[in-house]
């Protein structure tokens, strides 16, 4: 049975990451960003609308005002409408879906292995200390990696103009001074990064205690005289 130092240590570091997913999974639910545009129907140099887009992870609502025609409010679903625009948005938003996915699936496994330590004595392998450091790591930098990527795909590629385009009823209109801003869901990302690197912080802590522990039993050994080691 493992000590009540190494428990304490492992269910605190599951705790940690299991709270970080809760957060990750509430962000996923609410809004990611808000894009605004000035817009004018095509050729009339008249910019009097706007279109505002608001994004979800899977859902998503265009709210024009003059663009091109008196008003109107959609709604649609992320990925499929991408896929009618062009190829770069819609693949560097896949790939923050899937990286999201494989955030949460470390994280799960990082649960497992530090409650899977709180009962039991592994052995230093992947099921150990090891274990939590390359789940939690991992979380860690693909979670970091999805700020990254999905912050250039709304402000660096052309993905909100063509989706207004795109529901214009092939009508030609003219976007610009298009303004972003990230919203709660995004933002959440950024505590679920620093959870995880937490739960590290707690193994670190307790695997560098257990080490000069180990050494310090190891010590009056070490230092006995070579006569008294020969008996």
């Amino acid at each position: 049975m493992p000590s009540t130092t190494k428990t304490l240590y492992f269910m605190s570091s599951a705790l940690m990451t299991a709270i970080s997913v809760g957060v990750m999974g509430y962000g996923m639910s609410t809004q990611w960003a808000k894009m605004t545009m000035e817009c004018a129907r095509g050729g009339s140099g008249l910019f009097n609308g706007t279109a505002i887009i608001t994004l979800e992870l899977f859902n998503g609502n265009l709210d024009r005002a003059f663009c091109p025609s008196f008003g109107s409010i959609d709604d649609f679903q992320v990925i499929p409408k991408l896929m009618e625009t062009g190829v770069t948005p819609v693949a560097l938003y896949t790939l923050v879906l899937c990286l999201l996915a494989l955030c949460l699936l470390f994280s799960a496994c990082s649960i497992l292995i530090s409650l899977y330590n709180s009962v039991s004595n592994p052995y230093e392998t992947y099921m150990g200390p090891v274990g939590v450091y390359t789940c939690s790591s991992l979380s860690a930098c693909l979670s970091f990696t999805v700020l990254i990527i999905f912050v250039v795909n709304v402000n660096v590629t052309s993905m909100a103009e063509d989706l207004v385009e795109n529901f214009s009823e092939a009508i030609p209109v003219d976007l610009r001074n298009k303004s972003t801003e990230m919203q709660l869901g995004y933002y959440l990302v950024i505590p679920y990064t620093v959870l995880s690197l937490f739960a590290i912080a707690l193994i670190y802590m307790y695997d560098h205690a257990a080490y000069k522990h180990r050494r310090e039993q190891q010590r009056p050994t070490e230092d006995a005289p070579k006569e008294i080691m020969m008996y």
